[in-house]
């Protein structure tokens, strides 16, 4: 009998079809994430500054048709309505890994999902441990459980690290794993009072999309307002509205028709992705990131269980929870590490999954809604972010001129056909 040909290592070199599509994912994230780091700092410095009425004046007027149960805030707008767009995209992309992607199969899926579920339930463990010591509100345990992928991208470009293209993708499928379980979160345990027939013409409104996309119908002008309606339903009917948008990105066709350049999740999220990084998501940041960072709030953020679980729970838990998911998963399936990386850099890759911004924002929002607990969370979040985001610096820097090295490695093409000479040396590869 033939013997099985050798599995590719973990972290190992990608094929040629994913690392096109891993790059252009990251390439607009990294965008996303720098004008996302801009947001969050103009939130911050109006939200202190002699002018900060203006700020919370914005964020808190009020407009929208109130006969449609639609009459929200500004800050509502951004959070229920332009996040919707990022968790379409969200659901696209979870799509993609489940059809084409690193998921599509048991042996690849293994070791990211479960290091993306250890980077949530331990997390969430070290929130509720926090808390309970200090008699605190348990309802903030989904805070430090979502990896908030555009920031930790920013930081890597900002501290121009030559990161290899695998680690980069590995963290991009935990922040998708995440994101996934972010939103059965917030849908299962963020519901308002349920209004049935709304949620019934939602889901009517889904089974239409579905129908639509296996009809092969084309043409935006379908899809737009059905897409506002469901999610308008979806808003009343008590469940988060954003959960309209993944549910109609997991709906949208992966897979090419012959003859077609590109499927209609492709063709959306082209469109969509620089839409979501570049305006919805850094415009949430900026009416959700503006909190009042004076010397007592601070020290209700180190001093208060809830805000001190949410910063145990991101710094600590998301490294641990990662870092032993994946090497437990690695030992328990005798996954092979890249012989060119070390655990070493996998450490440093779950210190960086600790940024939990936009996500955890979102969440701290639906668990305490308009507390002062509520501001207590959102510093703590910045906090975290910000110590993760340092951690990972110190920890990355440290191994740069080894990723330095495979950087190049995987970028040169000295016959200038576009396609990296590794690929045309390395047997089996796909090109």
């Amino acid at each position: 009998m033939a013997a099985s040909p050798p599995r590719a290592p973990f972290l190992g070199l990608l094929s040629w079809p994913e690392r096109q599509a891993v790059a252009r994912a990251l390439r607009t994230e990294t965008v996303g994430g720098l004008v996302l780091l801009v947001a969050a700092t103009a939130a911050l410095v109006w939200a202190n500054a002699p002018f900060s009425s203006s700020y919370f004046a914005i964020r808190d007027f009020h407009f929208g048709i109130r006969a449609l149960g639609l009459d929200l805030s500004v800050g509502h707008w951004t959070s229920d309505g332009l996040l919707t767009v990022f968790f379409l995209v969200a659901g696209i992309e979870l799509k993609r890994e489940l059809v084409v992607g690193s998921l599509r199969t048991p042996a690849t899926a293994v070791l990211p999902v479960i290091a993306a579920l250890c980077g949530m339930v331990i997390p969430a463990a070290l929130y509720a441990i926090t808390v309970a010591a200090g008699a605190g509100s348990m309802d903030g345990w989904a805070v430090p459980m979502a990896t908030d992928i555009a920031f930790a991208l920013a930081v890597l470009a900002v501290i121009s690290t030559h990161l290899p293209t695998a680690l980069r993708a590995f963290l991009l499928t935990l922040a998708v794993v995440d994101d996934l379980g972010a939103i059965l979160i917030i849908a299962v345990f963020f519901t308002s009072d349920l209004n049935y027939w709304a949620l019934a013409g939602a889901f009517a409104g889904l089974g239409a999309f579905y129908a639509l996309q296996r009809l092969r119908v084309r043409g935006w002008w379908w899809y737009l307002p059905l897409g506002v309606t469901v999610w308008a339903l979806m808003y009343n009917g008590g469940i988060h509205a954003t959960v309209a948008g993944v549910a109609m990105g997991l709906i949208l066709r992966t897979t090419r028709d012959e003859g077609e350049r590109g499927s209609p999740a492709e063709r959306t999220g082209h469109l969509l992705h620089p839409l979501s990084a570049g305006i919805c998501v850094p415009l949430f940041a900026l009416f959700a990131a503006g909190v009042s960072v004076s010397g007592d709030a601070l020290s209700q953020v180190f001093t208060s269980p809830e805000p001190l679980g949410v910063i145990v729970g991101l710094v600590v838990g998301k490294t641990l929870g990662i870092f032993a998911g994946t090497y437990l998963a690695a030992r328990f399936t005798r996954a092979q590490l890249n012989p060119d990386l070390a655990w070493a850099d996998l450490f440093g890759l779950a210190t960086l999954a600790g940024i939990g911004f936009t996500v955890a924002l979102l969440i701290g929002e639906l668990a305490f809604p308009g507390t002062a607990v509520g501001g207590h969370i959102k510093v703590a979040v910045l906090i975290a972010s910000l110590t993760a985001a340092v951690l990972a610096t110190l920890l990355l820097r440290r191994r740069n001129s080894v990723y330095r090295r495979l950087y190049k490695e995987e970028n040169l093409d000295e016959d200038a056909d576009g396609i990296p000479d590794i690929y045309q040396r390395t047997e089996g590869s796909s090109t």
